[in-house]
């Protein structure tokens, strides 16, 4: 179950911790690759790669051996040294790595090059690197092989940096897309040879090979080239999307060397979207029948963070995830207004709270694209961001955003890093914030009491004591005092777990609001049931149906009334066939609060099914029929009522039986 595999990873990998150690960030000896010069061949019929790579590095410390991460599916023919002589390889198949013993200590700071011999079959049915996630696959009609696949021998995942000269030959009538600058080769027998070049280090040997031409759209100054095949309808929409955010961000965050874009449609099992230098990756799935916004500001974000700037090490990730997810606000906040960008503020610290474990900064130890993993790096770290705004004001947020990418363009950032440039720009010391929300965990939860005083003949006093548990918390927060004329508000700072507050007003107070605005990541009642009902459905997208009911459980133990926790629970008994069950738990969701409003809709659609499914047709139509008086159609809703109106519901068949 996740709960238990997670558990062990975490235990695992906080043993590893205590000894300066994390997945991927063992105590093997430390080089840092500046160079790839790839040369592959790719039969798009055969479905093969062979390659050869030469990996230019400079030694951190005096080297006799050095690992790398390589494909289990590419069989390694051969390593070579500067000298010609054969390199003793050993290949790990659990963690994909590729083991060599040096012939000769290489001197710490001495560069060396290694060649490397290599080629294999990927279909996309192989073991990919990322369990459960395809980053590679050559089919007759497109290949693509990004970066996580670990197609060329890999140093440092995702840290260091590199500069490459890619070259890629196919057979005449295909194309090849790549980083970097682009020129012609010379190629034999009729194929087709292209050369890619780049010279700022980042992480650009990602390339698809495509066949036909792209549907080219002009939006706001930038040029995007989109292969899309599946989805060939959507490709004016998402073109001109595309120079919509590339326009807003540069903006943001400052020019790229080049904003335009080439967009590759993959396919079914990859991953919504994978961001290269200068190319956007995106699932069929992900691009969808309406233009997908949030995924559009969260990849083209990464040209700026990752691309241009990236984490030193993956202790550091929140500062690329984080400004990825971080992007998806803004680019709301800029289409459709701050009341949207508040919602998904409150959806962003749900999903940020779903994981109270590890802090931020030993990220590490998180399994690469588990949902934890995207939670803390991405939901806490736009979380992280947003508090970080409310902290310095917009003016000198943005201006520290455009700082990093200006000063560490071409380079790696830690944390420490980041302060540093948020301290410069705003002339405080964030210390006590880097220190609660990115090295420690936890989130507090408030409670307040406060009494009124009449002061003088017009005004009031109101003197308060907000506690919590988090004995090093420190942060300021925005006072609301609703009174009789206009409310008031004043900025206190909560340290420690006691905090006494006095604020004078002219109206006479009628209440006090700690937070009016959400700006805070900490607990409430609603954010606990939000929390547990959340990670429900994660549990639920993996099956973990006891674990899900479980979470449930929690939301409704805090808010009874949850429609939205009762009806989750009705899912999970109706996907582990307990109807009966099922049908209670869409009673109660339609008895209780109805937030959010389309519980109520699909509530009968589901008694519905569930009426058709034990043979209650009658009760079934007047479940559909209750279902379309809602006038409610989210997701279509009173179409399928509909439908079942005109046809009898038909439980799934088990095909595993």
């Amino acid at each position: 179950m996740l709960s238990k595999f997670f558990g062990l990873v975490v235990l695992t990998s906080a043993i590893l911790f205590a000894q300066g150690q994390g997945p991927g960030q063992s105590q093997r000896p430390r080089m840092d690759v500046d160079n790839y010069a790839i040369d592959a061949q790719v039969d798009p019929s055969a479905q093969t790669i062979r390659a050869t790579a030469k990996v230019r590095f400079t030694p951190l410390d005096d080297l006799t051996s050095v690992s790398f991460e390589l494909n289990n599916a590419l069989n390694l023919d051969s390593v070579t040294d500067e000298a010609g002589r054969q390199v003793p390889a050993s290949r790990v198949a659990q963690d994909m790595t590729v083991r060599l013993s040096l012939a000769e200590t290489l001197p710490k700071g001495k560069p060396a090059t290694l060649t490397f011999v290599y080629g294999g079959k990927l279909t996309g049915a192989e073991e990919s690197p990322v369990w459960g996630i395809k980053f590679a696959a050559i089919h007759p009609d497109v290949a693509y092989l990004m970066y996580p696949a670990r197609w060329f021998p890999v140093n440092d995942y995702t840290a260091d940096r590199f500069t490459s000269d890619l070259r890629v030959t196919v057979p005449s009538g295909y194309k090849v897309i790549a980083s970097g600058l682009e020129s012609a080769d010379l190629a034999a027998d009729g194929k087709t040879a292209v050369r890619f070049q780049t010279s700022t280090p980042s992480f650009p040997a990602s390339f698809a090979v495509v066949k036909g031409d792209p549907t080219i759209i002009a939006s706001g100054g930038i040029n995007t080239a989109l292969y899309f095949r599946e989805r060939k309808d959507m490709a004016g929409a998402y073109g001109q999307e595309i120079g919509r955010a590339m326009e807003f961000l540069s903006g943001v965050y400052g020019p790229l060397p080049n904003r335009n874009l080439i967009v590759i449609e993959t396919e079914t099992g990859t991953p919504n979207g994978y961001s290269a230098p200068g190319i956007l990756f995106l699932s069929p799935r992900a691009i969808g029948s309406e233009v997908n916004t949030k995924l559009l500001a969260n990849q083209i974000s990464r040209q700026w963070w990752g691309g241009q700037v990236s984490p030193s090490s993956r202790n550091h990730m929140w500062i690329e995830n984080g400004m990825a997810r971080y992007a998806e606000l803004l680019y709301t906040e800029n289409i459709s207004g701050a009341g949207a960008m508040e919602e998904q503020v409150h959806e962003t610290y749900v999903e940020a709270l779903t994981v109270e474990q590890p802090p931020l900064i030993q990220s590490s130890r998180l399994e690469d694209y588990s949902p934890e993993f995207w939670a803390a790096t991405g939901g806490k770290g736009a979380a992280v961001l947003h508090m970080l705004r409310s902290i310095l004001g917009d003016d000198n947020f943005f201006k520290v955003l455009k700082t990093v990418q200006e000063r560490y363009a071409g380079k790696s950032i830690n944390t420490a890093d980041f302060q540093k440039v948020a301290e410069e720009v705003s002339g405080q010391s964030l210390n006590y914030f880097f220190l609660q929300w990115i090295e420690s965990s936890g989130a507090p939860e408030f409670k307040m009491e406060w009494t009124m005083f009449r002061v003088g003949a017009k005004g009031f006093r109101v003197n308060g004591k907000i506690s919590q548990d988090l004995d090093t918390f420190r942060m300021p927060a925005v006072l609301r005092i609703d009174t009789e004329g206009n409310p008031e508000e004043k900025k206190i700072e909560i340290s420690g777990t006691s905090t006494d507050f006095a604020v004078e007003t002219f109206g006479k107070p009628k209440n006090v609001v700690l937070d009016p605005n959400g700006q805070l990541l900490r607990y409430d009642n609603d954010m606990r049931v939000a929390v547990a009902i959340k990670r429900g459905e994660q549990f639920m997208e993996i099956a973990e149906y006891i674990e899900a009911l479980n979470e449930y459980k929690k939301a409704l133990d805090v808010k009874r009334n949850s429609s939205l926790a009762h009806y989750r629970t009705a899912e999970a008994y109706f996907k582990q066939g307990n109807y009966q069950a099922a049908a209670n738990e869409f009673r109660e969701s339609l008895s209780g609060d109805l937030d959010p409003k389309w519980t109520e809709v699909w509530s009968h659609i589901n008694l519905g099914m569930i009426y058709d499914i034990t043979d209650q047709r009658d009760r079934a139509v007047n479940e559909y029929k209750l279902a379309q008086r809602t006038k409610d159609n989210t997701q279509g809703a009173l179409e399928e009522a509909q439908k079942y109106i005109n046809a009898k519901y038909e439980r799934p068949r088990n095909t595993n039986n």
